[in-house]
């Protein structure tokens, strides 16, 4: 069975047992087990892996629910008896023991298996600030589905770093969808239900909104994508901008971009020339949908829509 990873946040706390410290002055091994990682391979399953053959002491979860263990081992199976929707957050708290008395406490979070993730693509993105107007990623849904568990990611600063990931929502063919890098300012709201009129921000478009905490710069220079739970690209672009080197993090990137055939190139000549992006001209993709340079372009000044269609004019 391929092994299908998702994104997680995890604390092991280990522990011995007195016996255990009597076996380890008498040679045997005393190693706590070690967590490997957790995999959503279908609806209403989770799968944790460990290092070594491992029984369940105790599980708790968040929200609470009723769940069945289908197998202990070095992979400890476990199906949820009430489903949740696809892409939920769950926090685990598993208790966890081998062989030799060793255990291990994880706290883990992960997401329910989402099979409905639509297709889409990046549509527009703008890669300058000026206070209040944030920088934006603009999603255009082509099909409907639901976003949970959709990771976004740029990569000029951490090129592994999970920059958004959706709760479970679900969207329309034809929806644009916002995700701001910036709340500083009263109003936001993320609108994953029906209404897309709830916030007040500066940017706030008649698409659907989220706004990230905190204040995160997008680069001109950048590796933009997202990934499934099985870390399929569905779609990607690549930026490359005069005032901001082609560093390593990007390059990495690039190059799995080209991997999966999500760009046509990994090599900064290929990417999108972004010079000339401001508040105003952000960087658009055209009608084509082709994986590389010649999809995008910068628009004009005052030609940035967030969440409605692109504006035609060409800054470049």
């Amino acid at each position: 069975m391929k092994r299908i990873y998702i994104w997680l946040t995890v604390l092991a706390v280990c522990s011995c047992s007195t016996e255990t410290a009597l076996q380890r002055l008498l040679g045997t091994n005393a190693a706590a087990p070690v967590f490997y990682g957790c995999q959503v391979p279908a609806e209403g399953e989770a799968h944790f892996l460990f290092s070594s053959e491992v029984k369940v002491v105790s599980m708790y979860f968040d929200p609470p629910m009723e769940a069945e263990i289908l197998n202990q081992g070095e992979t400890v199976r476990i199906r949820f008896e009430a489903s949740q929707p696809g892409g939920s957050r769950i926090a685990a708290d598993l208790l966890v023991e081998d062989n030799d008395k060793n255990t291990l406490n994880l706290l883990v979070n992960f997401r329910t298996r989402n099979n409905r993730i639509p297709d889409f693509v990046i549509n527009e993105i703008r890669a300058s600030y000026t206070k209040p107007k944030a920088e934006f990623i603009e999603l255009k849904a082509l099909t409907a589905g639901n976003l949970g568990a959709l990771r976004l990611f740029a990569a000029y600063d951490k090129e592994k770093e999970v920059l958004f990931e959706f709760p479970p929502v679900e969207v329309k063919a034809g929806e644009y969808i916002v995700v701001h890098t910036r709340s500083i300012e009263e109003g936001l709201v993320d609108e994953t239900g029906a209404k897309l009129t709830e916030s007040r921000g500066t940017d706030s478009s008649s698409g659907r909104d989220f706004w990230m905490p905190g204040t995160l710069k997008i680069h001109s220079t950048n590796a933009i994508y997202a990934m499934d739970q099985d870390d399929r690209i569905i779609d990607g672009v690549l930026l490359a901008n005069s005032k901001y080197g082609w560093n390593e993090p990007v390059a990495a990137a690039a190059k799995l971009l080209a991997s999966q055939g999500a760009w046509t190139g990994a090599d900064s000549g290929e990417a999108v020339n972004s010079d000339g992006n401001t508040v105003t001209r952000t960087i658009c993709r055209g009608s084509a949908d082709t994986n590389s340079a010649s999809d995008w372009y910068v628009t004009v000044s005052s030609g940035n829509t967030p969440g409605r269609p692109n504006n035609p004019g060409r800054y470049r």
